[in-house]
């Protein structure tokens, strides 16, 4: 595989011995999912159930960024329901991570990862949790990560002389974005899907999101005790 290709290998394993192996070869380049599919369904038209903030239109995007990059994994999980339990193999570049989860759980996942490397306004700005992709991640996991994450692009905004926040009024807004996204995808998917793994996963991803729009100042001051030193002013011994 070129080092121009990023991979993220899912492996699903079932109770009953089947298997399901799902590769997303991402580029390095601009961070965006590539695909070999040259036929869509319906149901990416951009115009069928468009996001009501959809900024893009018809006549420049016949068909919707995520939705596109949706059919490998609507392929593998159109059998499947979300209390389907699964033990789940996540191979990237870095690290192996194995957990027994369920279908849901294990879904929310790679659809995180596939909105996040998809060229959708709403979306782009996860690109960086895409590179540095931490599969199953927890509410405070993803807290974390999307805050300092958000701080960080503050940061390099200053070093350019741009305007720049500190505090995470922005962060929210594109999270109540993020959420409406979320939501329209969920009304395409039940018109292609016959039970509900993907669907409810995605389900999971706007709770998830809405848990880091309302919840940064609360989970923000559970953490604070962690950098106690910075705020004191004193030195951070490593180990």
């Amino acid at each position: 595989m070129s080092a121009s290709v990023l991979v993220y290998s899912y492996q699903f394993n079932f109770s009953d011995n089947k298997s399901i192996q799902l590769n997303l070869e991402v580029d390095s380049s601009n961070l965006n999912l590539l695909s070999n599919n040259e036929v869509f369904p319906f149901w990416a038209a951009l115009d069928f159930n468009q996001c009501p903030n959809c900024p893009l239109n018809i006549e420049e995007n016949t068909f919707c960024p995520v939705a596109k990059n949706l059919i490998p994994l609507l392929d593998i999980s159109n059998a499947l329901v979300s209390y389907d339990e699964v033990n789940v193999v996540i191979k990237t570049s870095e690290r192996t991570v194995s957990a027994d989860t369920t279908m849901q759980r294990a879904m929310s996942s790679v659809l995180g990862l596939i909105m996040a490397t998809s060229p959708c306004p709403h979306a782009e700005f996860l690109k960086p949790m895409a590179r540095f992709h931490l599969p199953l991640a927890s509410e405070e996991e993803t807290i974390y990560r999307t805050t300092s994450m958000y701080m960080l692009a503050q940061y390099f905004k200053q070093q350019q002389d741009m305007s720049y926040e500190i505090g995470f009024k922005g962060l929210s807004e594109k999270y109540n974005n993020l959420q409406l996204v979320n939501r329209a995808l969920a009304n395409r998917i039940r018109a292609a899907i016959k039970k509900d793994a993907t669907v409810n996963a995605i389900i999971l991803l706007d709770l998830l999101s809405q848990a880091v729009n309302w919840s940064i100042e609360d989970k923000l001051n559970e953490i604070q005790p962690l950098f106690e030193q910075y705020i004191k002013g004193g030195s951070i011994n490593s180990g």
